[in-house]
């Protein structure tokens, strides 16, 4: 185990533009003279693949940041032996965000962990009729079951973390979406993206439960970063209303401030990127 004195951020589905901002926020944001690890997980071999263009971790990087890149391809067996490997990187364990997701698969050309590999074409489903099996399996598994193999796998790191009342947080917040939200749907349709996201938010809350009695010091957000500039919401853009197409910067920002002023109470909280409660 790394000194335990040495800030550690954990970043599952590091490639996303989302993750790769909030890694730049963090750096940012880092006390000078403190020491930051930051950990991404990525199914690429380094950390950004040459096709995007954002700033890379090295373009940032400061001093007393250390960066580890561990390659994953989302089987469970492969997120255990990622767990293992991280084991002799942490320190004190304070962020953790799971950017992992999949909404469409009009965009071929890239492979990243926000993206379809499967062979069905996705698209959200218009009418009941729309409904594929093959797109349903694909769905259920990135977007829910990728984030609870990570919680599940996590778990062990984290109770190796000290236990002590004063010891400080660690929030974990994975991606979900509005339009998880069961009371919330008006507009129907989306059946499988809508389906998969409120799973996974039964998932973050069921894991709340039990952390309250082993993880006290830990807090779980499923948070709706709201329409963002990314490939996952391209071909959607077009019917965003002026000013509400954020930038992945922004939404990270957003992200990172609502984890540093949450506080652990027992309980999974659903936030927007405003930090406003949505109904599960």
């Amino acid at each position: 185990m790394s000194d335990s004195t040495t800030e550690t951020i954990i970043v599952v589905g590091a490639s996303s533009f989302i993750a790769q901002a909030f890694i730049n926020q963090a750096i940012s944001e880092k006390e000078h003279d403190l020491p930051l690890t930051i950990i991404s997980v990525s199914r690429q071999s380094s950390l950004i693949p040459p096709a995007m263009t954002r700033p890379t971790l090295a373009d940032n990087m400061t001093q007393n940041v250390t960066h580890h890149h561990v390659s994953c391809d989302y089987q469970q067996a492969s997120i255990s032996t990622c767990i293992a490997e991280m084991s002799s990187m942490v320190g004190t364990i304070t962020k953790i965000i799971i950017c992992n997701g999949i909404l469409h698969s009009k965009t071929t050309n890239e492979t990243t962990d926000n993206e379809n590999t499967g062979t069905t074409h996705l698209m959200p489903e218009k009418r009941i009729e729309d409904i594929n099996s093959d797109a349903l399996q694909q769905l259920f598994y990135a977007n829910s079951i990728v984030p609870m193999l990570w919680l599940s796998a996590l778990t062990e790191l984290l109770l190796q973390q000290p236990h002590k009342i004063d010891n400080p947080k660690c929030v974990i917040s994975i991606l979900s979406a509005r339009v998880g939200s069961i009371s919330d749907n008006r507009l129907g349709g989306w059946y499988g993206y809508r389906a998969s996201k409120a799973a996974l938010n039964m998932l973050i809350k069921t894991t709340a439960v039990e952390y309250a009695r082993r993880l006290k010091r830990v807090k779980l957000i499923a948070f709706h970063p709201g329409t963002t500039d990314t490939p996952l919401s391209k071909p959607f853009q077009a019917n965003v209303p002026a000013g509400k197409l954020f930038t992945p910067e922004f939404v990270a920002s957003q992200l990172y401030n609502i984890m540093v002023n949450i506080e652990p109470n027992g309980e999974a909280s659903y936030l927007d990127w405003q930090g406003k409660e949505i109904s599960w």
